[in-house]
């Protein structure tokens, strides 16, 4: 669990930050941790998804063309399940608590409590890398970028909101945590026993990666209709074994 516990950490240090200093990044700041954060996605998805690859080129070959079709399919079962739409009511959800929150409203602590733990629960970087984390344990680095995001938008929101920003670690903790170990403990054990794990590993790196391309704003890619990709690889696996 070491991804959820630097996420965590990241969150209550950018938090107190953030209510210490009371001053926001500059422009020039901002883009700089922006290019960087975005570049170690762009590693580290492309990375998990090389080391997954194995065999003779027929084999890798066929490995890409799994991920690929696991990536069309999965797609369309996050299109008819409405996981993008979902996330975007969410992300809506969370602006119009932040428009609203002003230092003598009665509810700030509260709304700074669900906007922050929606957005830190919600992102897909954090799904992905906490079943990557589970299924690899020495595999963090997805949670330590997402940690790096979400410290800095702890500081941020801490000036607007104030406390509450802080108490959002508590179920970010709860919810990343029990997807590692879930997957650590119950999941990691049938995929490795059936030789399934390279597949999820090789679809979660591409689709990390195209967190990236939200980053750059290279292109709007909708990371959340993809998460089902990761059902469909080691199934796919299987099927043509």
């Amino acid at each position: 669990m070491l991804g959820t516990i630097l996420n965590v950490a990241a969150v209550v240090a950018g938090g107190f930050a953030g209510l210490l200093v009371k001053k926001q990044l500059s422009a020039s700041a901002q883009n700089y941790f922006k290019v960087v954060i975005g570049a170690f996605t762009v590693y580290f998805g492309l990375h998990l998804t090389w080391i997954s690859f194995n065999g003779s080129i027929g084999r890798i070959v066929k490995q890409l063309a799994i991920v690929l079709l696991s990536l069309v399919l999965g797609n369309i079962l996050g299109k008819l399940l409405r996981l993008q739409k979902a996330s975007n009511r969410i992300g809506q959800l969370a602006r119009e608590r932040m428009e609203r929150a002003t230092p003598d409203n009665p509810q700030r602590f509260a709304d700074s409590f669900i906007v922050c733990t929606l957005l830190f629960c919600a992102a897909p970087l954090g799904i992905l890398g906490a079943i990557h984390n589970g299924l690899l344990p020495d595999y963090f680095y997805p949670l330590a970028v997402k940690a790096a995001m979400d410290g800095l938008a702890a500081m941020g929101f801490a000036g607007l909101f104030g406390w509450g920003v802080i108490l959002s670690a508590v179920p970010l903790l709860v919810f990343q945590g029990t997807i590692t170990l879930v997957c650590a403990h119950s999941l990691a054990p049938f995929l490795e026993a059936h030789n399934l794990s390279d597949s999820v590993n090789a679809t979660g790196g591409l689709v990390i990666f195209c967190v990236s391309l939200l980053i750059f704003e290279v292109r709007k890619v909708h990371v959340a209709d993809y998460l089902p990709s990761l059902f469909f690889a080691p199934l796919l696996t299987w099927l043509l074994h």
